[in-house]
């Protein structure tokens, strides 16, 4: 029988890497998104589904629940993202309020919506939350305070859910390059964004992190992955990054 697999956010970035990572394993891959021209178009590449789905709303995710049937053995939640990089004093908490209800509300929801269908197919729910909750950076405080919260997420239904046949894990990526994490975060400065990696030599790209979400969860299934952090070796810290001039 093949698996079944649903990936949040996969319109674009680590989300349509791993989609495309997992419908190579042979999984039946649910591509979810928003932007429903693009995840057709992955979908129809890979030979998956795609699901128009905004994470923030009850309906979407029902639907997406249904769509994806009675047993789901993978679910990745990746939809999420950072907007702005401003210090505490001058926070936009409207951007903070949608960090939170994408990184934490959302990645909440799908995940009790879907529950019932990944313990049925005894699978793997993989968080994708980030580097900024291993440790606070200036300018950070919202996204750090929105990826610390979905870290809490992966914790505390660990252990809800022990005895129960479900592994829970975290994949924690430091510095991706991707087309659009920073130029979202700058709301479309596109020399902002470029200056994130300038002089950094190879940075993660979005399939280094898919690959690591699809070795998380190809492990025997009494094997957990609890939490993986993977950064290039350029960035030793959230604060410590070497860079070229």
């Amino acid at each position: 029988m093949t698996s079944t697999a649903v990936v949040t956010g996969a319109s674009s970035g680590i989300g349509a890497a791993t989609a495309r990572a997992l419908a190579a394993q042979g999984y039946r891959v649910l591509c979810a998104a928003r932007r429903i021209d693009r995840i057709e178009a992955l979908a129809a590449e890979i030979g998956g589904e795609a699901v128009a789905c905004d994470i923030t709303s009850d309906a979407d995710v029902a639907a997406l629940a249904e769509a994806a049937g009675p047993g789901v053995d993978l679910l990745v939640n990746n939809a999420g993202g950072a907007v702005g990089l401003e210090p505490l004093e001058n926070a936009d908490l409207e951007a903070w309020t949608t960090m939170y209800e994408t990184n934490v509300l959302g990645s909440g929801r799908v995940t009790k919506a879907l529950l019932p269908a990944i313990e049925a197919a005894e699978g793997t729910v993989v968080f994708v939350t980030s580097t900024a909750a291993e440790a606070a950076y200036e300018n950070g405080a919202g996204y750090n305070a929105a990826k610390a919260g979905e870290r809490m997420l992966a914790g505390a239904l660990r252990l809800e859910l022990s005895g129960r046949p479900v592994r829970v894990c975290e994949v924690a990526p430091g510095m991706v390059h991707t087309e659009e994490f920073s130029l979202v975060r700058f709301h479309g400065d596109q020399a902002k964004a470029d200056a994130t990696y300038a002089g950094v030599p190879d940075p993660l790209v979005a399939e280094d992190v898919a690959d690591a979400i699809a070795w998380v969860a190809s492990r025997p299934a009494h094997v957990n992955i609890d939490r993986l952090v993977i950064r290039p070796r350029a960035q030793a810290a959230n604060h410590k990054v070497h860079r070229v001039t």
